[in-house]
């Protein structure tokens, strides 16, 4: 469902007083160590599980979510090629919960734009939101993917990130995977019945009932380091499979790009996508999330959004926390892929649409407008591309002026003033 937004034409007093300052692009600097041989590292890894021979004859599902991870195809392809070594028979299954407009279809789709393909990966795609019911957790019924389930093993295959919703020793990676990405949407509706407040407890409890009542065969967990490079890759038996989970995690937080300052008055965000977070910005960066649990994290007094990203089609997760957005970004939105996403978790402010102009100069002079008190030449503002991509980012000349001793922080370019089109739209 999408929707065609009229043009507005709202009287704002003052408008015409806000004075964009000029900006400097600034690199900030994070742990850069990477693996340069990702299927070579991969392959080690499966190599070095133990019962090669259990899998001969056998059919392996592989699960793969709905998070962008570099050499995603390869990797599904290197996972599939070793279990043919070993006389398997592998198929892929979308693993994503309400993903992909809570579809088979959509859930294809989605795979298909990180190159995950069945003539990519040289196997079989089963898509389908049918579910098995496997056991309940404090009364409500924990579900994982029929085929899958139906399986002789199934190999539980994710990023291990932290969350954008809740804290815990297991957030976004293995064990959320077991406890919700399987389960489809049913599951993911079922578990988030529960609310985010529950997940520290409630996810590692499903993923260790998914871990007695299915059939796992192993895990996989990748981490990205703050360049979106892979800086480690492990394998792991069902019995090691939460230790892993965890110890990833608390690597993934210490690789996670952050700014290297504590807010700014204007966060100005080019695109939002569920390739890079469920909640389309990672609130980890921008400090903002659907249940306020990353306030601490940065403190952007405003925020825009400017775009989506083709990878998401047309999902908008994320949205509902800027302060301001465009026309043209709202016509790009498919209401009913976002707001199925959205209402899984049961939050229905995720669904709210913001404020919105007709061009990204007024969106932005919108937010700086309704910042109380501002000088707008010394305005601390910043602008990234996405929250995956903060080692080259703009910054204001004030705002730079504050963080420009730091040994993590480079001058790049500028200072240069904000560049719009003929019709007002950043270039």
């Amino acid at each position: 469902m999408f929707i065609q937004f009229p043009e507005v034409h709202v009287a704002v007093q003052g408008l015409d007083e806000v004075e964009l300052p000029e900006m400097v692009t600034i690199r900030q600097r994070y742990d850069a160590a990477k693996i340069d041989d990702v299927e070579g590292a991969l392959r080690g890894q499966l190599e070095a599980l133990p019962s090669h021979g259990f899998y001969d004859g056998k059919r392996i599902a592989i699960t793969v979510g709905s998070r962008g991870i570099p050499h995603l195809p390869e990797m599904v392809r290197t996972i599939c090629d070793v279990l043919k070594e070993w006389g398997a028979q592998p198929f892929v299954v979308p693993a994503m919960g309400s993903h992909g407009g809570a579809t088979a279809e959509g859930q294809l789709e989605m795979l298909a734009g990180y190159g995950v393909t069945e003539q990519a990966i040289g196997l079989p795609i089963v898509s389908s939101m049918d579910v098995v019911s496997y056991a309940q957790l404090d009364g409500e019924p924990l579900y994982c993917d029929k085929a899958a389930f139906e399986s002789d093993g199934i190999v539980v295959f994710n990023k291990v990130k932290p969350h954008t919703d809740f804290r815990g020793p297991h957030e976004s990676g293995l064990a959320k995977m077991m406890a919700i990405g399987i389960a489809k949407h049913k599951g993911a509706a079922s578990l988030h019945s529960f609310g985010f407040h529950t997940f520290t407890e409630m996810v590692p409890r499903a993923a260790e009932l998914f871990l007695q009542n299915c059939p796992v065969a192993f895990g996989v967990g990748v981490v990205q380091n703050a360049y979106d490079d892979i800086c480690c890759i492990e394998a792991c038996t069902p019995d090691a499979m939460m230790e892993t989970d965890a110890r990833l995690l608390e690597m993934a937080k210490d690789r996670l790009a952050k700014f290297k300052f504590g807010g700014c008055d204007l966060l100005i965000v080019e695109q939002i996508g569920k390739n890079f977070s469920g909640n389309g910005h990672d609130p980890n960066v921008t400090g903002r999330s659907i249940t306020h649990s990353c306030n601490d994290v940065f403190n952007a007094k405003k925020m825009v959004v400017l775009g989506l990203t083709s990878e998401s089609h047309h999902n908008a997760a994320g949205l509902a926390m800027a302060d301001c957005t465009t026309r043209r970004v709202l016509n790009n939105v498919d209401w009913e892929v976002t707001w199925a996403n959205t209402l899984t978790t049961g939050v229905t402010s995720a669904c709210a649409i913001p404020l919105y102009t007709n061009t990204d100069l007024e969106a932005i002079k919108v937010c700086l407008r309704s910042c109380y008190r501002l000088d707008y030449p010394n305005a601390h503002i910043v602008r990234i591309k996405n929250t995956m991509e903060l080692h080259d980012i703009q910054v204001s000349e004030a705002l730079y002026e504050t963080i420009k001793d730091r040994d993590d922080v480079e001058l790049v370019s500028g200072p240069q003033p904000f560049a719009f089109d003929e019709e007002g739209f950043l270039e």
